[in-house]
């Protein structure tokens, strides 16, 4: 059973706007625009009330944690907006599928808009939200998740689109987990609302990364009201900034449910002369500057506005941007020999061992 939360430890109209720009700081440019997510999510809580936010421990072993998340390109999420009935579909397949209604919601990841939009989804489907996601970032890919890092493999998957379009699966492993949902995401438009890896809260512990809600709204805090936004949020991330330039070429483009391309930063100011190319897959990838690699995935690179230290999601650069490339390093989880395989360099294509931001000189 779900304890009674105390006040402080509800989610109100007030914590969205942090929220979302904490999520966006975690997205690495994917998970999708946080302002739509930010909007449903702040009528949502005005309408239905705040959001309980719960920890891992507040569930009892038994309990079912319904992981949500967006699958599909942050390009066309931006332009194609969700239906309010696609977390209400969603919830109703799974107790038909699985005789119980599960007793919390989860971001699958809490990078970008599917950071956010998980508050307005509980709020609508009257149940807690867990301090807790599969990521501590965000990833492209289903199986690229801690869950799968963990050992689990997925139940269910369960996907809903615009048009209203329930589809459920039982993957045998991630990849194929990977394949189907994207399959189903492409014909559906490139866009649907996706709960994968429900799974107990039994099996949970060690298989998510925590606290990753509160982290997002303290990051969100950190930088609102500070005299020196950059700085605030340098400091509050442990990061390293790349480069302070502007966008001089992009190449972007949507093809198999991702947005794929990369984006040329020149440098300004002290950093002038210096040129990054951020690899791109929804989400940044590595960082190049002259043949060498400053930072790669599974770490998290983000490009914020200089003045405003405002996340940029790879959807919305655009040439001549004035923006700082930070990186950071990712959640311990994603550093084992696992992680990397799943979410390393060679995950994505490139011929790269990883080696941790801060040991890159």
């Amino acid at each position: 059973m779900i304890p009674v939360m105390e006040a402080s430890r509800l989610i109100t109209a007030d914590d969205v706007a942090p929220l979302a720009r904490g999520c966006a700081v975690l997205g690495t440019g994917g998970g999708g625009d946080v302002a739509s997510g930010a909007l449903a999510a702040r009528r949502a809580v005005e309408q239905y009330g705040g959001v309980p936010l719960i920890a891992l421990g507040d569930l009892s072993p038994d309990d079912v944690i319904l992981p949500l998340g967006m699958i599909g390109a942050p390009t066309v999420g931006h332009e194609m907006i969700h239906g309010d009935d696609q977390p209400a579909l969603i919830l109703r397949e799974v107790e038909r599928l699985l005789g119980r209604r599960p007793a919390a919601v989860m971001s699958s990841e809490i990078g970008g808009s599917n950071g956010v939009h998980p508050v307005g989804w509980a709020a609508r489907l009257g149940l807690p939200l867990l301090d807790a996601d599969a990521m501590g970032r965000a990833f492209p890919e289903v199986q690229m998740v801690s869950m799968h890092v963990a050992g689990l493999a997925p139940t269910v998957i369960v996907l809903a689109d615009v048009v209203g379009n329930v589809t459920a699966v039982r993957p045998v492993d991630g990849a194929w987990a990977e394949r189907i949902a994207r399959a189903v995401c492409v014909a559906a438009g490139s866009s649907a609302l996706m709960a994968d890896y429900i799974l107990r809260a039994a099996e949970a512990r060690g298989a998510l990364i925590e606290g990753t809600v509160s982290r997002a709204i303290a990051l969100g805090r950190a930088v609102d009201g500070a005299a020196d936004p950059l700085g605030a949020l340098t400091a509050e991330l442990g990061a390293r900034n790349l480069l302070n330039g502007k966008i001089t070429d992009l190449r972007r483009e949507t093809t198999g449910g991702f947005a794929r391309g990369a984006a040329v930063v020149t440098g300004v100011g002290g950093d002038r002369g210096r040129i990054i190319t951020l690899e791109i897959q929804n989400e940044n990838l590595v960082a190049v500057e002259d043949g060498r690699v400053l930072a790669m995935v599974p770490d998290l690179i983000t490009v914020v506005d200089t003045q405003t230290a405002s996340a940029v999601q790879t959807e919305g650069l655009r040439y001549g941007q004035r923006i700082s490339v930070l990186a950071w390093p990712c959640d311990p989880l994603w550093r084992t020999p696992r992680g990397i395989e799943v979410a390393g360099p060679r995950a994505f294509g490139y011929d790269l061992d990883y080696v941790p931001v801060e040991d890159i000189p």
